[in-house]
């Protein structure tokens, strides 16, 4: 079920983005080969479709600067994340990234805004309107599971030097805990039992994110599952009020 989920999740919201960045990358890497090696693949990029190259790297979108800057951060970390890195990885100038952004300061903070905005809030309001609390809660872990975790993690690690970061990391983090709570009470009926519950599956994310170990999705996906068996077997009725 939670592939299901996933999966719709790339379809709907990650694909169009993907797609942007995946164009300015074989913009990049085409740009690079000598001509004789591509050249019929050049001759139809300029001849029937006349797309070029340097437009394809060129033409970037602020979304696509986002996503290149979650995925510094998940291979290099906050201390990766540079304007130099940015403008390499989309094969843009500095000039570029300045008609989107005053400075350094405006991209960061837009940044920060964009995964608060677009990975937690939009997504909580429409999970929220699943009607079906358990099938909610589905959507919710799903969600989870295809969060960019090593982004998090960077993300996570920036707040603890940064007021305004910090001030993004507690609202994300409330926004999940809340989502899960609710949809958990419904289904409960205890505020304590809820509360466990969201508890849990807040602290399973965040350490999965923090670890230092090998990424395992298949065995987060497991242990996740023994959370969702304890909601529907009715164990979290032994909780002490």
């Amino acid at each position: 079920m939670n592939s299901i989920y996933r999966d719709e999740y790339l379809r709907r919201e990650a694909q169009p983005q993907r797609i942007s960045l995946l164009l300015v990358r074989f913009a990049n890497y085409f740009s690079a080969r000598p001509a004789p090696v591509c050249q019929q693949l050049r001759t139809c990029i300029n001849g029937p479709w006349r797309i070029s190259v340097r437009s394809m790297a060129s033409v970037v979108s602020k979304e696509v600067y986002f996503e290149t800057g979650l995925e510094i951060l998940a291979d290099k970390g906050y201390g990766g994340l540079k304007l130099a890195e940015v403008c390499s990885r989309l094969g843009v100038t500095t000039g570029s990234f300045y008609h989107y952004f005053a400075n350094w300061s405006a991209y960061t903070t837009e940044l920060v805004s964009h995964w608060l905005r677009g990975l937690t809030l939009r997504r909580v309001a429409r999970l929220r309107s699943q009607p079906d609390p358990r099938k909610r809660i589905d959507e919710v872990i799903a969600v989870g599971m295809s969060l960019p975790h090593g982004a998090e993690a960077a993300i996570r690690s920036w707040s603890s030097v940064d007021p305004m970061v910090r001030v993004a990391q507690e609202d994300v983090d409330r926004q999940r805990f809340q989502v899960l709570r609710d949809a958990a009470l419904e289904i409960l009926g205890s505020a304590r039992q809820a509360e466990l519950f969201a508890n849990w599956a807040l602290y399973l994310l965040v350490g999965y994110e923090q670890s230092t170990l090998p990424p395992d999705t298949a065995g987060l996906a497991w242990i996740t599952n023994q959370l969702l068996d304890t909601l529907d077997s009715g164990r979290f009725a032994t909780v002490p009020e």
